[in-house]
């Protein structure tokens, strides 16, 4: 009786949503408080992706094949007050940055994916591995030995350069709409959702490359001829495997296959930032701890002074900037589904509503065991 009461929950939670977004609103509710929490994080999250879009496409275009590459957090400038700060932790956490890489890279899935695996791929590789190592035999030795490793480090390498790219866009868009709402052209959440929507859908086809240079020779690691797009290719794998699935966080939950605490079918995962419980930010081993401390340094003075009027003030603020900042990805993630909807949600046709309909409700059967329902509490 419990579970069947619990599933006629859930159900009638996710016709309320999809009637929600097929009435022009947002998964998150509009209210004067959410609008400035979801634009003022944007604009602190903004500057943050602008600074790991940089580093991302530096190591992509520079660290490649490099086994040690000691100084890949510096974008090439490396003096005592770079490594001072560094060790002293006064700097951007682009730990975080690789920790998202590694988690696209690991959960697959888009165009970027499956180019990764193509005999064009592994010529363009072979090429610059070879050129690379040129004098170094005893490298080339252990390619021929172990021919998988160096392949492998030049597919991370197109993760690291995709992602950049893709954050490169978001973060130019998440700007722009901080200004847009200084100037008092964005007055809700829906405006919001638009305003993301419009950005996706103006670079949805902006082509995804990558080509390193080596001894003044160019090397299309990912032609424009691959065809791999920014909404498709990366957007979209992005939002499963971040805002989705993740990773399980070390400290947290128990490695050990006999212990079982790691779902066994990677499409069970529900570690993704969408799931994340605000409460341990802030604690050994989670990520977005990092993410949290970046966004710190960039908050605009009027969140701020929200926090700072909360119970707590600043002393639980890597709790409310995560709060703020799931709020925001809700917003992203209806922009995601009106953009990827096959029909306009407000369409007046039965057979488009239906369709629709059915589309929705693949998203809303997931995010529904999201946070979504505490955030809108």
């Amino acid at each position: 009786m419990v579970s069947t009461s619990v599933r006629r929950s859930k159900s009638r939670l996710v016709d309320e949503y999809i009637t929600r977004l097929e009435t022009g609103n947002a998964l998150l509710d509009d209210s004067p408080q959410n609008l400035v929490e979801v634009v003022g994080i944007l604009k602190s999250y903004g500057i943050v992706l602008d600074a790991y879009s940089i580093n991302l496409c530096y190591i992509a275009n520079t660290q490649f094949l490099k086994l040690f590459p000691l100084f890949k957090y510096f974008n090439g400038e490396v003096n005592a007050e770079k490594v001072a700060k560094f060790l002293w932790h006064r700097r951007i956490n682009y730990e975080y940055a690789e920790y998202c890489m590694k988690s696209m890279f690991w959960h697959g899935g888009g165009g970027l994916d499956a180019y990764l695996d193509t005999p064009e791929f592994t010529a363009q590789a072979e090429k610059l591995i070879e050129a690379y190592y040129k004098y170094n035999p005893l490298m080339l030795i252990l390619h021929q030995a172990f021919k998988d490793f160096l392949p492998e480090q030049m597919r991370q390498m197109a993760y690291y350069s995709g992602l950049g790219q893709f954050w490169r866009v978001m973060s130019d868009i998440f700007l722009e709409l901080s200004d847009s709402y200084d100037r008092g052209e964005i007055k809700s959440i829906p405006d919001v959702v638009k305003f993301i929507l419009d950005g996706l859908v103006a670079d949805a086809t902006r082509p995804i490359t990558y080509t390193v240079k080596l001894r003044n020779q160019k090397y299309d690691i990912i032609p424009k001829s691959a065809g791999l797009t920014f909404l498709a290719d990366t957007a979209v794998p992005y939002v499963e495997a971040i805002f989705f699935r993740g990773t399980p966080f070390t400290g947290t939950v128990s490695y050990n296959a006999q212990a079982y605490e790691i779902p066994y079918d990677l499409g069970m995962f529900n570690y993704g930032a969408l799931f994340a419980d605000p409460l341990p930010i802030g604690g050994a081993g989670i990520p977005p701890t990092l993410l949290m401390q970046d966004m710190r340094h960039f908050l605009p003075d009027y969140l701020r002074q929200i926090y700072r009027q909360s119970p707590r003030g600043e002393g639980d603020i890597r709790v409310q900037i995560c709060q703020s900042f799931q709020k925001s990805m809700f917003c992203v993630t209806t922009a995601a589904i009106q953009g990827l909807a096959p029909h306009p949600l407000d369409t007046k046709d039965p057979e488009q509503q239906i369709a629709n309909r059915q589309y929705l409700k693949g998203w809303l059967n997931r995010i529904i065991e999201t946070q979504l329902t505490k955030v809108n509490t």
